[in-house]
C-alpha cells in the first residue's frame, strides 16, 4: 500500500478500478461528484468544498487521503466516517473480487467510498486525488467541476520532472465539457490548463484571476481576509485553516462554488460560502493543517512535506515571535530529503525521528543528511519521545514545530 511503502505499491493505469467498478455495479456513476486535485492543497480545498456543501443542507459525501488515525477518515458522509462494519462487509463480500483483481491498497480504498456513497445516496462528493490525476483511481469519475489547486515538484518519479510534465498529469482530471478551476495561475503551467480544457471544450476559470486576497492577517480563530472581486465580496472572512498559504486555497474554493452556481445551478449564495468556510471546523474539521496542539510551550505541526508545503511552512514559522525555534523532523525517503533540509533553519534545534511506517526515512540516513546542511541536531528513537524532549528542553517563549512529513505528524494530533 502506498501510504506505508510508497513507490513500490503505486500502479501506473487505473485498469484495476475500472475493472471493479464494473464488477461492483459502476457506483461512480451514481452519485455527483467534484474531483480536487494538486501538489498541495487537495485537503484543505475538499474539506472547504464540503463544509459549504453541507452547509447548503445537501447530504455530502467526502473521500480523501491519506488518513492520519483510522482508515475511515477517508470515507466520510457529513463528517461522519463509515463504519467498521461497513469496512469488514464490504471485503468478506468481495473477497473473491479483490483475489480476482489483486487491487493496490489505495484502489481498493477509492472503491469502498464509491460504494458507500452509492449506497447512501449523497447528494454529491467531494473526491480528492491520490496522486497525479491522469493515472489516479479516482479519475474514473464524471465530475461536476474540476479542481486544481497548484502545481509543484512532488513525486517526480512518477509525475515527470518539469512544473509542465505535472500539470500534464494532473490536467487528466479535466472531463469533456465540464468546468475547471485553477486556484493559483502559474507561467509555466497555465497554457497546459488551457491547452487541456479546449481539447476538452472545457470551461476553464483561474480563480486568482477574478479575485484576489487582500488583509490577510492571523486572528485567534484563524485566518481573517477580505476577498475581492470588484469592490469587496467577502469582508473579514475567517477560515479556521492558519497559514497564509490558505489564501491561496480559498479562491479556488470560491471559484469552484461559482462555477456549481454558473453551470449547475445550485443556487448557494455567498451567506452560505462564509458560513461554509467559517464553520469548516463544525462541519468537516481538518487535522494537521498549521494545527496548534499547545501554548506552553508553544507548539504547532503542520503536514507540509514536499518543497512547496515546505516552503508555506517556513514563511509561516518566519511570522512567528519566539526565542528558539525546536523542531521535531521526521520524513519519507522517496522525498527529495535534501532539498527540504537545504531550505530550513540553521539556527533552529532538530529533534530527528523517524514516523512508524516502512518508507519512513531512518533517523541515521536524516542526521547524515541533516550533517551536511549544516543543521543542529539531536537524533530520537520516536515522534512521540522527540516532541517529549523538544517540549521539556523549550523555555516558554520558545516554539515547537512538528513536521516533515504527514506521517509524523499523525503520531502527534
Amino acid at each position: 500500500m502506498f501510504q506505508r511503502v510508497g513507490a513500490a505499491a503505486y500502479k501506473a493505469d487505473i485498469h484495476n478500478t475500472v475493472e471493479l467498478m464494473r464488477a461492483l455495479g459502476n457506483p461512480e456513476k451514481k452519485f455527483r461528484s467534484i474531483h480536487v486535485a494538486g501538489t498541495n492543497g487537495k485537503g484543505s480545498s475538499s474539506h472547504l468544498i464540503a463544509s459549504i456543501l453541507r452547509e447548503k443542507g445537501l447530504k455530502v459525501g467526502l473521500h480523501t487521503s491519506p488518513h492520519l488515525k483510522d482508515f475511515r477518515e477517508r470515507i466520510k458522509i457529513d463528517n461522519q466516517m463509515c463504519s467498521e462494519e461497513f469496512v469488514i462487509s464490504f471485503v468478506n463480500k468481495h473477497k473473491e473480487l479483490i483475489e480476482r483483481i489483486s487491487p493496490s491498497f489505495f484502489e481498493l480504498a477509492v472503491a469502498m467510498a464509491f460504494v458507500y456513497f452509492a449506497e447512501n445516496k449523497v447528494d454529491i462528493a467531494v473526491i480528492e486525488v491520490g496522486m497525479g490525476g491522469r493515472l489516479d483511481s479516482t479519475n474514473v469519475i464524471d465530475p461536476l467541476v474540476s479542481l486544481i489547486t497548484n502545481i509543484s515538484f512532488d513525486h517526480t518519479q512518477f509525475l515527470g520532472n518539469t512544473l509542465e510534465q505535472i500539470a500534464k498529469e494532473k490536467a487528466g482530471i479535466i472531463k469533456p465539457q465540464r468546468p475547471v478551476v485553477i486556484s493559483q495561475t502559474n507561467e509555466h503551467t497555465a497554457k497546459v490548463f488551457e491547452s487541456v480544457a479546449k481539447e476538452n471544450n472545457s470551461p476553464i476559470v483561474f480563480a486568482d484571476q477574478y479575485m484576489k486576497v487582500e488583509n490577510a492577517v492571523d486572528v485567534a480563530e484563524g485566518l481573517q481576509m477580505d476577498i475581492v472581486q470588484k469592490g469587496v465580496r467577502f469582508a473579514s472572512l475567517v477560515s479556521p485553516l492558519a497559514g497564509d498559504y490558505q489564501t491561496k486555497n480559498i479562491l479556488g474554493v470560491i471559484g469552484t462554488i461559482d462555477c456549481l452556481n454558473k453551470y449547475h445551478d445550485f443556487k448557494i449564495d455567498d451567506a452560505t460560502i462564509r458560513k461554509g468556510i467559517e464553520n469548516l471546523s463544525e462541519n468537516f474539521p481538518l487535522c494537521g493543517r498549521w494545527q496548534r496542539l499547545s501554548d506552553k510551550p508553544l507548539t504547532i505541526c503542520d503536514t507540509g512535506h514536499n518543497e512547496d508545503g515546505l516552503r508555506f511552512v517556513i514563511n509561516q514559522l518566519s511570522k512567528q515571535k519566539y526565542k528558539t525555534l525546536r523542531f521535531v523532523l521526521g520524513m519519507v525517503s522517496d522525498k527529495d530529503v535534501d532539498k527540504v533540509l537545504g531550505m530550513l533553519d540553521k539556527k533552529a534545534i532538530y529533534y530527528l525521528c523517524k514516523a512508524d511506517i516502512p518508507r519512513g526515512l531512518s533517523v541515521d540516513t536524516l542526521a547524515e543528511k541533516a550533517e551536511k546542511a549544516g543543521l543542529n541536531f539531536k537524533k530520537c528513537t520516536s515522534v512521540s519521545e522527540a516532541l517529549q524532549q523538544a517540549q521539556a528542553e523549550a523555555e516558554d517563549n520558545d516554539l515547537v514545530f512538528v513536521g516533515g512529513s504527514t506521517y509524523t505528524v499523525a503520531e502527534v494530533v
